[in-house]
């Protein structure tokens, strides 16, 4: 399938910020089953953009603004062929030990009670058993937006009992990581309908599995990527996987609005 994807983040101030710093993780990689045909990242107005990779192996950008400005408008857009592989991520460089994927952080801390949920889940073939983790996991929080935020943690989304894609997949990888298995938090992209553009930025985790290497897990949607999901990035959880992060001076009233359009493309392969 090839999909076409536009995301368009603006920032505007009230007042003017002296200089601000944007790191994006904004472009994919091309790895077995997702191919990325073209790709582009720009900055409105044109500040230069330092290309690079995080520690992760993630492709970076670096955006820096130093003249005032009261808006920095950041886009980027492509084409990319994917397969259905089953959740299954190979053909990418891995420059991270594994070990590094057991680190817990603030954020996928297991807590007492997703402890006790991982401990109770009898243990068998290592996939059946994910999959038997990630139904426990949604059963028990259901997706609803606007009652958390970037700060929540796992252990607080699995009290509440609710949360969005970024909850679920931090209480999969804080589950994952109390069983022993390496885990990473994924951002990326679903294509929601065949036909239609949809809104839809969104993040999943992957575990390692033994014999099959890394697998894509999305809690939320009960399922394993498929040919609908196109692959940012990956990092221990939100925070090191985040499309966009930056700092500012000045710029007091600042606002964000964030539009992601992702469709099947019309000229397909």
């Amino acid at each position: 399938m090839r999909i076409a994807i536009e995301h368009t983040s603006r920032y505007r101030y009230d007042a003017p910020a002296s200089g601000s710093v944007q790191s994006l993780r904004l472009a994919p990689q091309s790895f077995d089953g997702h191919k990325v045909v073209t790709w582009t990242v720009a900055c409105r107005p044109d500040y230069p953009l330092r290309q690079g990779r995080d520690g992760f192996g993630n492709i970076t950008h670096l955006v820096v603004a130093n003249p005032p400005h009261h808006e920095v408008e950041i886009v980027a857009t492509g084409l990319v062929d994917t397969e259905d592989r089953a959740g299954v991520v190979q053909g990418l460089a891995e420059t991270v030990p594994l070990r590094v994927f057991l680190r817990r952080t603030p954020l996928t801390e297991a807590g007492e009670s997703i402890a006790a949920l991982v401990d109770r889940l009898p243990r068998g073939e290592t996939v059946a058993w994910l999959h038997a983790l990630m139904a426990a996991i949604r059963g028990r929080v259901d997706y609803r937006t606007g009652v958390t935020d970037t700060a929540t943690t796992a252990q607080e989304a699995f009290a509440a009992g609710h949360g969005v894609c970024q909850d679920h997949a931090h209480i999969f990888i804080a589950a994952a990581r109390h069983a022993g298995l390496p885990a990473r938090y994924v951002t990326g992209y679903l294509l929601i309908d065949g036909s239609e553009p949809s809104v839809a930025h969104h993040a999943w985790s992957e575990i390692w599995v033994d014999g099959l290497g890394w697998v894509g897990f999305d809690v939320a949607n009960r399922l394993c990527p498929t040919d609908r999901y196109v692959r940012l990035a990956a990092g221990l959880d939100a925070l090191h996987a985040a499309p966009i992060r930056g700092t500012r001076r000045g710029g007091t009233g600042e606002r964000l609005t964030v539009e992601v359009r992702v469709q099947q493309s019309a000229g397909q392969q």
